[in-house]
C-alpha cells in the first residue's frame, strides 16, 4: 500500500495505526512518497507541472521509516520514489543502510529524478544534471554499501578511501520510477525493478518498453520486479480489476493507494486496507 500522507498531515497516529494495519493485515510493503519542499506553482518560468503544491504533506522517508522498523514485524519499508539526486549520495546511503539494519533487512529503495525544480533550487541541488547524478549515484551506494574502503572517480563524486560503516548485511534493492524513456533506460541498466503509476494502459506500455530494454542490456534473466502504484482505482472492485489486468499484461506487484477516495479520518484509511485486502485474499488467494 502507498502511506496517505497528504491526507494524515503529519499525524503521528497516522503512521502508527496505518503502519501497524498494513503490518498485521499481511500487506507485503508499504511505499512512501518523498518531496522534500513544497512550492507554490504560480508564475513560475518554468511551469511546475507536478501533482503536489505548498499545500501538501510529506514525511521525510527515512524518519518514517526508523519508526516503523520498531513498530512493525515484516512489511517492507519502499521508497516510491526518493529524489536522490537532490539528496546527499553518500549520507543517503548511510540512513538507507541503517533503516535496512534496524527493520532487519526490510528496506526497499526506489529512486528518480523528480519534476520540482523550486525543491532542487532550495536544497543547492543541479536540476538540469538531475538523470546524469543519479545514474552515477546508483552505482556509488552499491559501493558503499558492499565494500569496507571505497575510492570512486566520478562526474559528480571523488571519494579517497572512505566508507560508511555499519554497512547494510545486503545489497538493498534499488527501483527505478518514472514515466520517461531515460527511467526505463535506467532501470533497464541499473534497477532491480520499476515502479509504474498512472493510466494503466500507459503503465502497460511503458512495462513492455522496459522489458524490451532489458532485454537489450542483457538483463533478460535477471530477477526484475514491474510493481504498478494504482493511483486511478477507487473502489475496492477498482482495485481488483485494475490488479487483474496488471497481471494479465506480465506486470507482477500492486500498491493500492486510500488518498483522494473521500476517506476523512485514520480509522477510515485503516478499515479501506482491510476491505481491500480482504477482496484481495478472495480473489488472488492470501
Amino acid at each position: 500500500m502507498v502511506y496517505p500522507q497528504n491526507e494524515t498531515h503529519g499525524d503521528p497516529l497516522g503512521l502508527h495505526d496505518i503502519g501497524i494495519a498494513a503490518d498485521t493485515l499481511g500487506y507485503d510493503s508499504i511505499l512512501f512518497y518523498d518531496h522534500v519542499v513544497g512550492a507554490e506553482h504560480a508564475h513560475r518560468e518554468p511551469a511546475l507541472w507536478g501533482p503536489y503544491t505548498e499545500e501538501h504533506s510529506f514525511h521525510d522517508p527515512f524518519v518514517a521509516f526508523g519508526y516503523l522498523a520498531g513498530s512493525t514485524s515484516r512489511i517492507e519499508l519502499a521508497t516510491g520514489v526518493l529524489i536522490l539526486p537532490q539528496r546527499q549520495t553518500v549520507l543517503a546511503a548511510q540512513q538507507a543502510a541503517d533503516v535496512d539494519l534496524m527493520s532487519g533487512g526490510r528496506l526497499r529503495l526506489g529512486v528518480g529524478t523528480g519534476w520540482n525544480w523550486v525543491e532542487y533550487d532550495a536544497l543547492n541541488a543541479d536540476f538540469s544534471t538531475r538523470g546524469a547524478r543519479l545514474d552515477e549515484q546508483i552505482r556509488l551506494v552499491r559501493e558503499l554499501w558492499s565494500n569496507p574502503l571505497v575510492s570512486f572517480n566520478g562526474r559528480f563524486h571523488e571519494l579517497d578511501r572512505c566508507c560508511i560503516n555499519p554497512r547494510p548485511l545486503r545489497l538493498i534493492p534499488i527501483y527505478i520510477g518514472g514515466f520517461s524513456e531515460p527511467a526505463y533506460r535506467r532501470a533497464a541498466r541499473l534497477g532491480d525493478g520499476f515502479t509504474f503509476a498512472g493510466d494503466l494502459d500507459a503503465a502497460i506500455a511503458a512495462r513492455a518498453r522496459v522489458r524490451e530494454l532489458l532485454v537489450e542490456a542483457g538483463r533478460a534473466e535477471t530477477p526484475f520486479v514491474y510493481e504498478y502504484a494504482m493511483t486511478r482505482a477507487r473502489s475496492a472492485q477498482e482495485v481488483l480489476a485494475t490488479a487483474q489486468r496488471w497481471q494479465d499484461a506480465g506486470g507482477g506487484a500492486v500498491s493500492v493507494l486510500t488518498q483522494k477516495i473521500g476517506l476523512d479520518s485514520v480509522a477510515a484509511h485503516v478499515d479501506y486496507i482491510a476491505e481491500v485486502k480482504t477482496a484481495f485474499d478472495s480473489r488472488f488467494g492470501a
